[in-house]
């Protein structure tokens, strides 16, 4: 946790983000990479949820990301879809070495997106293709690029295990989370303005 002074409390956003995948892909070792920049190779498999929270700055604005890491077994999967709600961002990961996991990315997003009220198309998300360090791949770039450019989703190409674009992608989505955030709140605050004494009903006269 990145120590934050007096004047950070005031201002900072807390965002909650969700990364959601198959077993395996290296969600965990994904997020500890991130917040505790270590590898992780041995670890046991999530069950339901985990959270870590993250604080730093984006564009002079103080965010603390509290990041929920999910388990990807079928047989957790209605466990995991009620972690969703209040999700201000979403992070879909795959294993590049293994095609069913990125196969199964159009059902995790789905069955997010259909969980997630009010749906919004837009909604913030980025998509992981982990373990390029290893050999044996199985999705190509350019097939993981083009199902990302249909979604109109970011793509990118990590490697938890080299520490390879994992806070680029992290940080892309927390930028995305926060637009959106911002996005709400000025909404809400026009609709509050909308409300003058002019548009109150005037009183008859007796």
């Amino acid at each position: 946790l990145v120590p934050q002074g007096p004047s950070m409390d005031s201002k900072k956003v807390d965002l909650k983000i969700i990364i959601i995948g198959a077993l395996g892909v290296g969600k965990t070792s994904l997020l500890h990479q991130y917040v505790h920049k270590r590898f992780y190779e041995d670890y046991r498999t999530t069950l339901g949820a985990s959270i870590l929270t993250k604080v730093f700055a984006v564009d002079n604005t103080p965010l603390k990301l509290q990041i929920w890491d999910t388990g990807g077994q079928e047989r957790f999967r209605s466990m995991v879809s009620t972690f969703y709600k209040g999700s201000d961002g979403c992070m879909l990961a795959f294993d590049v070495t293994d095609r069913e996991s990125f196969e199964a990315l159009d059902n995790w997003r789905d069955d997010f997106l259909d969980k997630v009220i009010p749906r919004e198309q837009d909604f913030p998300m980025v998509v992981l293709g982990n373990k390029i360090d290893l050999c044996d791949r199985q999705v190509p770039k350019e097939t993981a690029s083009a199902w990302c450019k249909e979604k109109d989703i970011p793509y990118f190409e990590v490697s938890a295990k080299n520490d390879i674009n994992v806070a680029e992608a992290f940080e892309t989505l927390a930028k995305q989370a926060l637009i959106t955030y911002k996005g709400i709140s000025e909404s809400y605050l026009t609709d509050s303005l909308k409300l003058t004494p002019h548009d109150k009903p005037k009183k008859k006269c007796c």
